[in-house]
């Protein structure tokens, strides 16, 4: 696994050897769900299950989205032309970004079937064909950047929701002083259940949220006639004169308009848990439509009733059916909050596996699904960062303020990492090129530029999050560079190492002895020690590494690679996607194919466990050599990792100044 100098164990993925990665748009392949061998009915079920998961965040934007840009755009040109511009404003934002940039285009730059930030990362490594600093500094910025929308996205989606009681019939207000506490311990209870696995509620949450998009549409067509005027807002042509005339506000307004789409990032991220036909035909023909009535009804309630845009997701609901679609509302952000908490317990295991983040305890909550994982750290620190955020804001107004900034740098990040992809890997025409990038590129500065200028009113604190986990990031990956080559430096080449026991065997001691390494070219310091000390060589020595592909999934005919040295020692390489998790013992039974007669209780795993010390003359700064020295000590302990049996671990190791 990349990065596990600390323990000896694991190397960074290789970038020359991985296989070629899918780009087309048939589809993910056999092993995601969705690719071209489902059945029609399992078609219909996935897109189901992708209206639940994939659009959750997107579907609860309505609750606060033009009651935010249109609060903006009174202050500017006012009258009929502030409604119908940004409505129109909102309609076109989903129609580029979201169909034209994700579902369209993005999409198609799969990394066998799955999507996301780091998996485009990985896509664009491998289609420049070496290791690029830009393109990892992007990774590394987008990946940082979506734990702040994690935490963001839970906070304003279950506020929203549980602002509706301020206008609930027959409670009159009474209840507004427990918005904010109501809020907090349904988020709490979420947190809470994690650790049990979702797989037995995720059922529900399709046909949930499938019923909130229909009443979200439902209401919409009802309201569209309050004022039919506003099928005006489907013309680019309002949403560009409310900017002209409004000037720099227009702008500002962008930043509103842009909680239309928060969520957009999620088609792609999900690509391989649902497949891109099912995420599409979701989009399409359900979910677009849905919004786009929704919006429409609340800018012709508007012009209808220029009082209602205090809150006009709220004043659309009838009063007979204000307490459904209260609960409604609140089960639809409870599992858009799910959807995020999940994404980043997926974000977390990638970072984890490309050895951008040091080993985290990562379970598994299902016995049948490989993708149901909970992350304990992930999910304490989502939690205390979604409480204080609603302790600080207190309201879901306040909270736009902080939303933006996290999704509109991901969404640019993606689009400038698609660079690569498309000239290096596509061969595309730089025409073709300038003509598809550019305008995304364009829409995605100003969207983020206009975000930043709430920098004041709260966007600062995402920003501050990334950068902290960049820093991190940065610490861990420069922090095993330097080991590793501390460690090649000081160390004897396996092959030598041979040879001297050659000339002086050593006493044998009976069974087998595997020892993980970064580096298999070097011996292991585990087995330096063992020689130092014990004075033994076992009858048969696996020299084991563990790499990360950079694929999501490597098929079980290429997990393992044997190659044989001399009759006392083999050399073998255990290869997983950067979506799987490592189990080395049922790997190794995989090996009995290949000569290797596995048996766990005649087998011991040496581990080499460097204690490291802190030095401000060489590596890093001191402040960052204590940094690393912390992560690394935090970090999960290989026999749990990589799921080895704790009876049968020796570890040895010594002291190293970094």
């Amino acid at each position: 696994m990349a990065g596990d100098t600390p323990h000896d164990a694991g190397a960074p993925p290789p970038a020359s050897n991985t296989p070629k990665t899918s780009t087309n748009a048939t589809g993910p392949e056999s092993h995601a769900p969705g690719g071209a061998g489902s059945s029609h009915g399992g078609f219909w079920a996935l897109t189901l299950g992708a209206i639940g998961v994939v659009f959750g965040d997107i579907g609860t934007s309505p609750l606060y989205a033009l009651r935010e840009a249109i609060d903006h755009a009174r202050d500017g040109v006012g009258g009929d032309l502030a409604v119908v511009g940004v409505v129109s404003l909102a309609f076109w934002a989903l129609m580029v970004v979201v169909t034209f940039k994700y579902v369209f285009f993005l999409m198609r730059a799969d990394n066998k079937g799955e999507g996301g930030t780091l998996s485009l990362m990985a896509l664009a490594q491998f289609a420049v064909g070496r290791r690029s600093a830009w393109i990892f500094i992007l990774g590394v910025c987008g990946a940082a950047l979506f734990y702040g929308d994690g935490i963001i996205t839970p906070a304003i989606s279950v506020l929203s929701a549980v602002e509706g009681l301020q206008d609930a019939p027959g409670i009159g207000g009474g209840l507004d002083p427990f918005i904010v506490p109501i809020s907090a311990g349904i988020l709490i209870a979420l947190f809470l259940v994690q650790s049990r696995g979702t797989a037995g509620l995720a059922k529900f949450f399709g046909p949930i949220t499938a019923l909130w998009f229909l009443c979200l549409g439902a209401l919409g067509l009802f309201h569209i006639f309050d004022d039919i005027s506003i099928l005006r807002a489907l013309s680019p042509h309002y949403g560009v004169q409310l900017l002209l005339n409004d000037g720099f506000l227009g702008f500002v307004i962008l930043g509103s308009v842009f909680l239309a789409v928060t969520g957009a990032e999620a088609l792609y991220a999900d690509m391989g848990h649902f497949g891109k036909a099912p995420i599409r035909m979701g989009w399409l023909g359900f979910v677009l439509p849905c919004l786009t009535l929704n919006y429409l009804g609340q800018g012709a309630l508007i012009l209808d009733n220029p009082g209602a845009s205090e809150n006009p997701f709220w004043n659309m609901v009838p009063q007979v059916a204000y307490w459904p679609m209260l609960i409604l509302a609140t089960a639809a952000t409870v599992i858009a909050s799910q959807a995020v908490i999940t994404g980043a317990f997926s974000v977390t295991q990638q970072a984890v596996q490309l050895g951008l983040l040091p080993r985290i305890d990562i379970r598994n909550t299902s016995e049948t699904q490989a993708g149901q994982i909970f992350v304990p750290a992930v999910n304490s620190f989502l939690m205390v960062g979604v409480l204080v955020l609603l302790v600080v804001f207190q309201s879901s107004h306040n909270l736009t303020a902080a939303y933006g900034v996290a999704v509109t740098g991901t969404m640019l990040v993606n689009t400038l990492m698609a660079y690569f992809v498309i000239t290096k890997g596509w061969k595309w025409p730089m025409w073709a090129v300038a003509g598809t990038l550019i305008p995304f590129a364009f829409i995605d500065s100003v969207f983020l530029t206009s975000n930043l200028l709430k920098i004041p009113d709260g966007a600062w604190m995402p920003l501050v999050l990334g950068a902290c986990l960049v820093v991190v990031m940065w610490t861990w990956v420069r922090g095993t560079q330097i080991l590793t080559a501390k460690t090649r430096k000081d160390s004897l080449p396996l092959t030598d190492l041979i040879e001297m026991l050659q000339a002086r065997p050593p006493h044998r001691a009976p069974g087998t002895a595997i020892f993980l390494t970064s580096d298999p070219e070097v011996a292991p310091v585990a087995l330096m020690h063992n020689l130092k000390h014990n004075k033994v060589l076992h009858e048969k020595n696996v020299i084991l590494t563990v790499r990360t592909a950079e694929r999501p999934r490597v098929p079980e005919r290429e997990r393992v690679r044997m190659e044989p040295i001399n009759d006392d020692f083999k050399r073998l390489t255990i290869s997983y996607g950067f979506m799987e998790t490592p189990n080395v013992p049922r790997a190794l039974g995989l090996c009995r194919k290949q000569g290797l007669k596995f048996d766990i209780m005649s087998t011991s795993f040496f581990l080499g466990r460097r204690s490291l010390i802190p030095s401000a003359r060489q590596g890093m700064p001191l402040w960052q050599d204590k940094l690393f020295i912390f992560l690394m000590r935090n970090a999960a302990n290989p026999t749990d990792f990589f799921h080895i049996p704790p009876g049968r671990v020796v570890e040895l190791g010594a002291q190293v100044a970094v």
